[in-house]
Formats: structure tokens, C-alpha cells, sequence
């Protein structure tokens, strides 16, 4: 017997607003896991808890063959700065004017309680097919104890998703407008010029490690590399932090430092970039006699999820529900799709993103219904 599901049974509003009152501040819990498995598990899901190194996360599933729609998202918030700043209080939940207030009403509580709302609902209807849900207290931190904790166990166990949805903010200004096909990729690089510390009146007698850093930067911004994406914007490379520790204007010092932060397209990798960077240091050291300490973070490698039947399918589901065909963007910053896209094909569906991680970061009720009809519609679609 088919059920309507036009209306939810399952009220993400009000999921969103339990989830926003618990105080989940990454790495802390907050009660926001725990009682998304207290409402999954009477709906039939079995839920498994990956806790790692601290962090929580949960792994629930419904049913036993494919094909396997997987929803990724994230409990934990950024802190909230001083609670006076803001209109009520950031972890009150409250609705005014048809706007819900609070840490994470926008990142990503609110697409957390859609999914989990539209897939109660859908597995009400006993779909052929299995949803698993796949939700992480470790997003907005370091996030290696998080989703990749879990998807280190579903690997170890067997466990599997044909094709994941993760719910972060995709819309610049107007619900339905956009999702997310893949991301850029991202590496900081911290750089340590050694030099030698001397008299700024007698630079004969030292090194000047500032001078060799200010010269490697200048050919670093140059970034003058091949650099043509079909589905990217350009690289970019910004130099995000500068130090000589010198208080003395007249002592050159003996160091100097710099930090780097790269957004690179898929002409790149970060393997590749690394050896640039290599490369023009070992110039610049033999130019000027100034040795180079160099270290490096990829937080992760760029990524497109190649257009085909699963994002058309996601593309139908939100011009039904919204009216607008979404642009398919690989734009903004790095999610947790960057890790599931070596498990399967995955696509970022959520809310508008204007006022994550700001003070009164709020949600429109109406979008979350809205978000929770589009992932309703996704799964009967993928289920049919």
C-alpha cells in the first residue's frame, strides 16, 4: 500500500529544534547522537556507535539489499562567540517570524533532522532498498575521528552505500538554487626560513631569513602553473599567516615563518603541488643561503561526481519541490564528501548557507520542510 508522504509524519522542525538545544560544541556529544538513536532505532534501524579518540558517531541502517542510499551529516557546531551578541540564546531554539535561531539551525542540525525525518517516514512504506545514515560529531573539528572513523568500520565490516547525499549548506541566497557536485581541494603548508641572527646595522654579518621568505611568497602568489578545470574555478593560493617573533628593529632575526593555505582545482594534486613548492624553496635556498623547514596538511584531494542518472535524479527532486533548476557548483570550501567520494558517488543537498557559523545563525522553517520533501523524494525515486 503506498503512503502519502506529501506531508511529514516526522516533523523535522521540531528534531531540528531538539537537536539545536543540545550544546553538541565540537569534540562534545551534547546528547545529539544518543538521541538520534533513541528515535532511529523504534523506526527499525539498526544503529551501530563508531566512537573514536573521543567523538562520537552513528551508524544506522534500514534494510538489507540495494540499492543502498547513504545521507551523511554532522551534530557538532562551532562555538558561539559571546551568547550576548546574539538575539536569544544560541542553544534556545527559538522560532520567530517563520525563522528558527540557533548554533547549527544552519550547519547542519537542520539537515540532519530532514534526512532523518524523510527516511523514518520512507521506511514506513517498506521501500525495496536500504538508507543507511551515516552522522558524525566531528565535522567542523580536525574531522579524522569522524566520518572517516566510519567509513573505516563500514570498510572493515563490509558494510556499503551505493550513492550518499551530505546535507552542508549548498544554497547561496535562495532554497533549491544549487548543489554541490564535488569541492576544490584544500592543503595548508607551514614554511620556516633559517637564517642568521645579526645587527640590522651590519647585514654583512647575517642571513636575512624575512628577506628569502618575502622573495619565495612573491613567486608562491605568482602561482604561474597550467591551471584550466571544466569544472572548477582557478586555484588559488593565499598567504594566511606571517611571523618573525622579532620585536627589535634593530636585530635581524635568525627566523622567520609563513603559512600557506592552497584551493586547488583538479589540474592539481597535492602531491603535485607539494614538489612545486619543493622546487622553488631549493631555488630560493641556493640563491640566497637561507635553509627552508616545510610542513604540510591535505585536508583533502579535489573531486567531481560526474554527472549522470543519480545527480540528474537529485537535480528533478529539488526543481519538483522548489520550482528552480539548481546550478551544479563545486564551489566553497571542503566537506565530508571528500571523504565518501573514494567510497561512492556523492552530492551535497542542503539548506541556505548565509549565516553559518555567525552569530544568530538562523533557518527558515518553510526550507526545512522543503529540504525534507526533496530528500523524501529522493528516496522514493531511488527506490523505485
Amino acid at each position: 500500500m503506498s503512503v502519502d508522504t506529501s506531508a511529514p509524519a516526522t516533523d523535522p522542525v521540531a528534531l531540528t529544534a531538539a537537536l539545536i538545544r543540545c550544546p553538541s560544541v565540537t569534540p562534545v556529544e551534547g546528547g545529539a547522537i544518543a538521541m538520534l538513536q533513541r528515535l532511529l532505532e523504534p523506526a527499525g534501524f539498526t544503529c551501530t556507535r563508531i566512537d573514536r579518540a573521543g567523538i562520537a558517531n552513528l551508524h544506522a541502517r534500514w534494510g538489507d539489499g540495494g540499492p543502498i542510499l547513504g545521507f551523511n551529516g554532522h551534530t557538532d557546531v562551532v562555538p558561539t562567540g559571546d551568547p550576548a551578541a546574539w538575539r536569544h540564546d544560541p542553544f534556545g531554539a527559538v522560532i520567530e517570524d517563520g525563522v528558527i535561531y540557533g548554533r547549527g539551525a544552519c550547519d547542519m542540525k537542520s539537515a540532519v533532522a530532514a534526512f532523518v525525518a524523510a527516511a523514518i517516514d520512507h521506511v514506513a512504506t517498506d521501500p525495496a532498498g536500504s538508507v543507511v545514515l551515516t552522522i558524525t560529531g566531528d565535522e567542523e573539528g580536525d574531522g579524522i575521528d569522524g566520518t572517516p572513523a566510519i567509513l573505516d568500520w563500514m570498510d572493515r565490516t563490509g558494510a556499503r552505500m551505493d550513492a550518499c547525499i551530505v546535507g552542508e549548506p549548498t544554497c547561496p541566497t535562495r532554497m533549491g538554487e544549487m548543489i554541490k557536485i564535488g569541492r576544490r581541494g584544500s592543503m595548508t603548508v607551514w614554511l620556516t626560513a633559517q637564517g642568521r641572527q645579526g645587527h640590522s646595522a651590519y647585514p654583512q654579518n647575517a642571513r636575512n631569513p624575512v628577506h628569502a621568505m618575502i622573495a619565495l611568497l612573491d613567486r608562491l602568489i605568482a602561482f604561474d602553473l597550467p591551471d584550466a578545470s571544466d569544472h572548477f574555478d582557478p586555484t588559488t593560493l593565499q598567504v594566511t599567516g606571517f611571523d618573525t617573533g622579532n620585536a627589535a628593529n634593530n636585530v635581524i632575526p635568525g627566523t622567520c615563518t609563513a603559512m600557506v593555505n592552497i584551493r586547488f582545482n583538479d589540474a592539481h594534486s597535492s602531491g603535485e603541488l607539494s614538489s612545486w613548492i619543493a622546487g622553488e624553496i631549493a631555488s630560493m635556498s641556493d640563491a640566497t643561503g637561507v635553509g627552508f623547514d616545510v610542513e604540510t596538511k591535505v585536508s583533502g584531494e579535489s573531486f567531481v561526481t560526474p554527472e549522470g542518472d543519480f545527480s540528474r535524479m537529485i537535480e528533478r527532486a529539488v526543481e519538483a519541490e522548489t520550482g528552480l533548476a539548481p546550478i551544479l557548483s563545486t564551489s566553497g570550501g571542503t566537506s565530508d564528501a571528500r571523504h565518501i567520494r573514494a567510497h561512492c558517488p556523492v552530492v551535497e543537498v542542503g539548506l541556505v548557507g548565509q549565516s553559518m557559523h555567525q552569530t544568530d545563525e538562523h533557518a527558515a522553517v518553510d526550507d526545512i520542510v522543503t529540504l525534507r520533501n526533496i530528500y523524501a523524494r529522493i528516496l522514493r525515486d531511488f527506490h523505485a
